[in-house]
């Protein structure tokens, strides 16, 4: 069994506690989700945009920083020039915690629309996420691999307003990600989730199946102003990051090279 297999195990388990009708009931009485697609195009028109990443760990990396004020780097994200953040969620895998995601929009009133990063498999984690403030959910195509169900989940997200951030991160999971209906926003993981390998050349390959019409997020692999000026020559919209991040001796001047800000 793989990690993302040992993950998604987890979620079933994680799944079966959760009560899904007054979830969706609590959902559709919640404050609408704020447009996260209009906030990540292009920040400069030949740089793209930064969702920053709160992470403490990683099944890869192991422990980042485990003892991270979490809102103060969020607070120095929005400072220099993040135009999104990502929140993990996820407890077992990532240390993290849907409070976090919670206390951001509703208790410190985030300036920046939310991504909700985990792995979701059922749409109670969908009025869960947006219950708890999220403007946006990640969709990962390797982790839903029956096609009604990858539309089924897409449909909802949209339904509630939320923005579907769709990851793939070959071309078999891209053509799989074309065909649902309204998709607006495409993810290019360049981690191999089987190997863990990274490379920058998946976005350069993938970005070319994408219309471009449809947005699209680089992900992983991402640690230098030069990484970025790559993907910005493969027309990314935006760019995900989060180990460069939150491992960074200066988090602010980190974020203000990866985000274009010059200050």
């Amino acid at each position: 069994m793989n990690i993302l297999e040992k993950i998604i195990e987890q979620k079933k388990i994680e799944i079966a506690a959760l009560n899904a009708s007054a979830l969706r009931l609590s959902a559709e009485q919640s404050p609408m989700p704020r447009n996260f697609l209009a906030h990540i195009t292009r920040r400069f028109e030949t740089h793209p945009s930064l969702i920053a990443e709160l992470k403490r760990a990683s099944p890869s990396k192991g422990i980042l920083a485990p003892h991270l004020d979490l809102f103060q780097v969020a607070d120095i994200y929005i400072e220099n020039g993040a135009s999104a953040i990502s929140v993990l969620t996820d407890e077992k895998f990532f240390m993290g915690k849907l409070e976090t995601l919670r206390d951001l929009r509703f208790t410190k009133k985030s300036e920046v629309p939310l991504l909700r990063k985990d792995f979701i498999i059922d749409e109670s984690q969908i009025y869960e996420a947006r219950v708890n403030g999220a403007d946006a959910i990640l969709l990962i195509a390797a982790a839903l691999t029956d096609d009604k169900l990858f539309s089924d989940l897409h449909t909802c997200a949209l339904s509630l307003g939320l923005t579907a951030l769709v990851e793939v991160h070959d071309e078999k999971e891209t053509e799989r990600a074309l065909k649902l209906k309204d998709v607006k926003l495409i993810g290019i993981n360049n981690r191999n989730l089987a190997t863990f390998d990274v490379t920058l050349e998946t976005t350069e390959k993938l970005r070319s199946m994408i219309p471009n019409e449809i947005a699209v997020v680089a992900e992983s692999g991402i640690f230098t102003a030069k990484d970025v000026q790559r993907l910005s020559k493969a027309n990314v919209d935006s760019i995900l990051v989060g180990e460069a991040l939150v491992t960074s001796e200066d988090i602010p001047a980190k974020v203000r090279e990866l985000s274009g800000l010059q200050v």
